[in-house]
């Protein structure tokens, strides 16, 4: 079995859950998942998880997306995209100076309102099979933040966009709501991520990549292991009369830790056994004065 993280660039017209269908089938095993949905019309990177790696899968869904965007003004549709039915068209009479303004104030913290067209449930029902029946639903506002907005190339009515933003952000709603303040409306006429986390589009592997790099014995090179997730993390060993402890998942005391630090107490540690195999992440309970597992990974 795989274990670790593959850094994928889902092409256009699948889904997330395509993906890691196709894969498992590439593999030969079931313990997959993927990071975090991204449209059918939308490509670029997707973090996959395999083997004990999908514990990480939560994890990755909390890091901040880079994406490339264009937006296309003057038009809104019922998806907030272009793949969607088209369902105004306005004139595009603002100038450069305003969309610029206009895009630089989405910037920070914001309340964004999940589009119809979207994998969130409400009473146990996707809003998209909603949506597909013709069904409008209220939907709370969430928080979002866009940590950088920048404009790339206008030639009006398309603006092209970097965006770096929190999880759970909408880059068609962004798009759409530029297009409302502006007056003319607006949708998305494309979307590549360029980002998660650590990685980047740019070493994101295509499905036949993968395919041809497993037939040749050579995927595990591309696999980020699961306690390089945590680099910034201090890294110690259990003392050998003590593998079974952290074996069970038990908590440890710092006499049973190889090299723990005085600065190191009261942070968290990426803890192996005494063969050097990763077993988890431990936290410092000052009260009890030991280390409990805070997330496990041993096989």
């Amino acid at each position: 079995m795989y274990n670790g993280v593959l850094n994928i660039y889902k092409e256009a017209g699948f889904t997330s859950h395509d993906v890691v269908a196709k894969l498992r089938g590439i593999l030969k095993q079931k313990k997959i998942g993927h990071t975090g949905t991204l449209d059918p019309d939308a490509v670029g990177v997707l973090p996959v998880c395999l083997g004990s790696a999908t514990k990480l899968c939560d994890m990755l869904t909390d890091e901040k997306k880079s994406y490339q965007a264009v937006l296309r003004l003057g038009v809104t549709t019922d998806t907030q995209d272009m793949s969607g039915q088209v369902l105004n068209t306005r004139p595009v009479e603002c100038t450069a100076e305003e969309i610029t303004a206009c895009v630089n104030s989405f910037c920070g913290e914001q309340m964004q309102i999940p589009p119809m067209y979207s994998a969130l449930k409400i009473n146990g029902k996707k809003l998209y099979e909603l949506a597909r029946e013709g069904k409008t639903v209220e939907r709370a506002a969430r928080p979002v933040t866009f940590y950088d907005i920048t404009i790339c190339q206008m030639d009006i009515p398309f603006v092209s966009l970097h965006v770096t933003c929190s999880k759970g952000t909408y880059i068609r709603t962004l798009c759409h709501d530029i297009g409302k303040k502006l007056g003319c409306g607006a949708a998305m006429e494309q979307l590549t991520r360029t980002g998660v986390g650590r990685f980047h589009v740019d070493h994101a592997l295509k499905l036949e990549q993968v395919e041809t790099l497993k037939q040749e014995n050579k995927l595990e090179s591309c696999l980020v292991p699961v306690d390089a997730m945590f680099e910034n993390l201090e890294k110690s060993w259990v003392k050998p009369a003590f593998d079974l402890l952290v074996h069970n998942g038990n908590p440890l005391r710092a006499d049973q830790i190889t090299a723990v630090r005085q600065e190191t107490l009261q942070k968290q540690l990426r803890i192996y056994d005494s063969s050097h195999q990763f077993a988890g992440i431990y936290e410092y309970d000052a009260g009890r004065e030991i280390y409990k597992p805070k997330k496990m990974f041993l096989r």
